[in-house]
C-alpha cells in the first residue's frame, strides 16, 4: 500500500518523551504495547478523536503506530486533514519489537507485538 507523501519516521529516530499514538485493537494492546502510548483503536478513532487532541502536546507531532504501519497511515492522513503534526512510525510495532524497545503488556510486565 502506498500512501504518497505520508510524512513518517522510523522507530530509531523516535525519542523517549514522544507522543506516540497507538492504534491497534484492544487484544493487540493488551499482549504488548509501548509504556506511555496513548491507545485508541482505529475502528473508534472518529468516535475519540477529542482524546487526541487533548493528550497531544501542543506543540508537538503525534506519532502513530500500529503492528506494521498500514492503519496508522490511515489514521496519519486523518490527523493530518484535520491540522495536526501526525506522523506514521513505519514498520509500526513489528520494527518497535525488532529493534529490541521495551514491550509491555497491560499488567506492566513483558509483552509480546501480536
Amino acid at each position: 500500500m502506498h500512501f504518497g507523501s505520508l510524512p513518517s519516521v522510523g522507530v530509531g529516530e523516535l525519542k523517549a518523551d514522544d507522543f506516540l499514538l497507538d492504534v491497534r485493537e484492544d487484544d493487540e494492546w493488551q499482549a504488548g504495547h509501548i509504556e506511555g502510548a496513548l491507545h485508541i483503536p482505529m475502528s473508534d478513532f472518529v468516535a475519540r478523536y477529542g482524546e487526541v487532541t487533548e493528550a497531544a502536546p501542543q506543540d508537538g507531532t503525534v506519532n502513530v503506530i500500529c503492528r506494521s504501519g498500514g492503519r496508522s497511515a490511515q489514521v496519519t492522513m486523518y490527523l493530518a486533514q484535520q491540522g495536526i503534526d501526525a506522523v506514521n512510525v513505519e514498520g509500526g510495532m513489528q520494527a518497535w519489537e525488532a529493534a529490541g524497545k521495551p514491550v509491555v503488556d497491560d499488567k506492566g510486565a513483558a509483552g509480546f507485538v501480536m
